[in-house]
Order: structure tokens, then C-alpha cells, then sequence
């Protein structure tokens, strides 16, 4: 089985039956964050937030809907991480693939399409790799004369 990524506010998500991606909004709990330094933006998404989570509500026009504009309701979500539970609302954590359903779709009809992580390098990854790694990712650095700088970031 491969690793995948836990969901956070932000995630970009879409409906089968839209036209457009909206992304997540946690409603739900305000105190566990992730893949956020400052542990300020990127609340973790958890099968409780359902209703009205999106940032604009919407999926662009609906095919179930005629092509009339979408007023997306999360009802429930699938596949999502059944061994932790927080306490602050008995949530699970929504990963990479789990699914919403809405009552005027179907079934799963909501996918993730980018958990809402990003990857950020900090100083302490630069010191910590080698520099052949480091040369393969940052062709155009020369890492014989950042030494100096990683030492002073270190002291």
C-alpha cells in the first residue's frame, strides 16, 4: 500500500457532474493544523465536515441540474482514516482519495484532486542532505560556497 497524504483546508476538490473545482473549507474544528510552519491556515479536514464546506459553495453549472448553477451539500465522505478519531469534533482525517457524496449526485461523486499540502524546504533540509542530493535539485547553486551560509544559519 502506498502512502497517502492527509487533507487540509485549501484542498482542491471537484464533482463528476460540475464544470469547475472549488476548494475545502474546515468548519468543523479550529486547533489541529498541518503542513502549516505557523500553524495558522491549513486546519486538517476530517468525514465531519460535511454541508456547506466549500469556499464558494459551488461546482460551476451541474449536469444534474440541467446545466443550472450547483449548490454543492456534502452529505457524508468515504474513505477516510478510520484509526485516528480527533476529539475536538470525533472527526477521522480525510486523505488524498476518500470521496463526498451530494444528495443531487451520486455516490462518491466528489474527488480530491490535491490534498491542499505543500512541500517547503527549510534550512534544517538543506543541512541535513547530502550534497549530491542537493546538486541533483538545485543544479545552478554552487553548495562549496554555501557552506559558510549553512554554518551561520546553524550557530
Amino acid at each position: 500500500m502506498s502512502e497517502k497524504h492527509l487533507v487540509c483546508q485549501g484542498a482542491l476538490c471537484k464533482c463528476n457532474f460540475g464544470t469547475t473545482p472549488d476548494k475545502l473549507k474546515v468548519k468543523t474544528q479550529s486547533k489541529r493544523y498541518i503542513n502549516d510552519k505557523e500553524g495558522s491556515e491549513k486546519l486538517m479536514a476530517t468525514h465531519m465536515d460535511i454541508g456547506k464546506t466549500f469556499e464558494k459553495n459551488t461546482f460551476g453549472s451541474c449536469a444534474k441540474l440541467n446545466n443550472n448553477p450547483c449548490q454543492v451539500v456534502v452529505t457524508e465522505w468515504s474513505g477516510y482514516y478510520e484509526k485516528v478519531t480527533l476529539e475536538d469534533n470525533k472527526g477521522k482525517p480525510l486523505l488524498e482519495d476518500s470521496k463526498a457524496t451530494c444528495p443531487l449526485g451520486s455516490k462518491d461523486c466528489i474527488i480530491i484532486i490535491k490534498h491542499g499540502q505543500t512541500a517547503e524546504i527549510s534550512s534544517q533540509n538543506m543541512k541535513d542532505n547530502r550534497k549530491v542530493v542537493l546538486a541533483e535539485l538545485c543544479p545552478f547553486v554552487d553548495f562549496e560556497e554555501e557552506d559558510a551560509l549553512f554554518l551561520n544559519i546553524e550557530n
